[in-house]
């Protein structure tokens, strides 16, 4: 097996090399097996490509990209949607004629939309479209899902490979992450960036209100005030993964001790709280498998709800 990603989607390129290396890992695969990004999709490349200074011809080399030494199967991670990269001559579709492959599309469950835009996936794509994956399908939407919008898909000539419900697993932030997209200080617990965020909560209310809103969520990120220990304290003593401190304003010696004896991680932010939250948010949505309880849950999840034997005949790749 051999994996390459030839549209690298990430600002940073040591970040996004640090995803290559994770899928490597993850499929137990060996340096030569893995090929980098042919450019990486960020600010400074766009600019180049528009301003003309940029003129590589990206289509042909995708075209001799790839050495794949005879296996079997060659996975070829796509942009995160269809018209992504086009303007390098690397969208889905452009990919796919170059390496006259077959696509999966993973596509996250948005309600009736879903059908829509796979149907435009399918008119774009065309025969070179496998199936689909759909995913983060709401407990409340799960029926409907399976009942109507599978069957309909299959009738319009999408193959199904799996549906997967939402899991709050793969939903959640790492702490770790949320230190790097805030830029923030580590006041403590640096041993335990590696806890799970799950859910936003924003402490700016007397702490009879807090505490009651606190204790309605799990394994939380609990944005305040530096200057309210109040509130800081309430949130130590609730389900929180991280206690986010913005202002740039020492907590209280005995609220980092807590901190310290609960194992909950506490970071201080030059950033007021209205932009703490849109940058946390923002780090919801789009969240990035990183952590090892992914992996695990996603491997999980595939056994489960995943029709590989599907796919694999559909790719004549015997699985016996």
């Amino acid at each position: 097996m051999t994996y390459a990603k030839p549209l690298g989607d990430c600002s940073s390129t040591l970040r996004q090399d640090e995803d290559v290396v994770l899928v490597a890992q993850a499929l137990h695969l060996s340096a030569d097996r893995v090929y980098q990004p042919l450019i990486y999709l960020n600010q400074d490349s766009i600019n180049k490509r528009l301003s003309g200074q940029d003129q590589n011809d990206y289509r042909a080399a995708l075209s001799t990209y790839l050495e794949t030494k005879g296996e079997q199967l060659v996975l070829v991670e796509a942009p995160a949607s269809l018209g992504t990269g086009r303007l390098f001559d690397l969208a889905t579709q452009q990919m796919a004629e170059v390496l006259q492959a077959g696509v999966v599309l993973v596509y996250r469950f948005d309600g009736q939309p879903t059908v829509d835009n796979l149907l435009a996936a399918k008119r774009e794509l065309g025969d070179r479209l496998l199936g689909v994956l759909i995913g983060d399908v709401p407990k409340a939407d799960w029926q409907y899902a399976e009942a109507v919008i599978r069957p309909y898909l299959e009738e319009q000539g999408i193959a199904v490979f799996g549906l997967m419900p939402r899991n709050n697993i793969l939903r959640s932030v790492s702490v770790r992450e949320l230190v790097y997209q805030l830029k923030a200080e580590l006041l403590c617990r640096g041993d335990r960036l590696d806890l799970m965020v799950e859910s936003l909560a924003i402490g700016a209310m007397n702490v009879n209100a807090a505490m009651k809103y606190f204790r309605k969520g799990s394994n939380m990120a609990i944005v305040t005030g530096g200057d309210r220990s109040d509130i800081q304290l309430a949130a130590l003593e609730t389900s929180t993964n991280c206690l986010i401190l913005t202002g740039q304003i020492a907590p209280q010696p005995f609220i980092l001790n807590r901190a310290e004896e609960l194992e909950i991680p506490v970071i201080s932010v030059d950033l007021d709280t209205l932009t703490t939250v849109e940058i946390i948010n923002h780090a919801f949505g789009r969240v990035r498998v990183q952590e090892k309880i992914k992996i695990t849950c996603i491997q999980q999840m595939m056994d489960k709800y995943f029709d590989c034997d599907r796919l694999l005949a559909k790719l004549n790749i015997d699985c016996k």
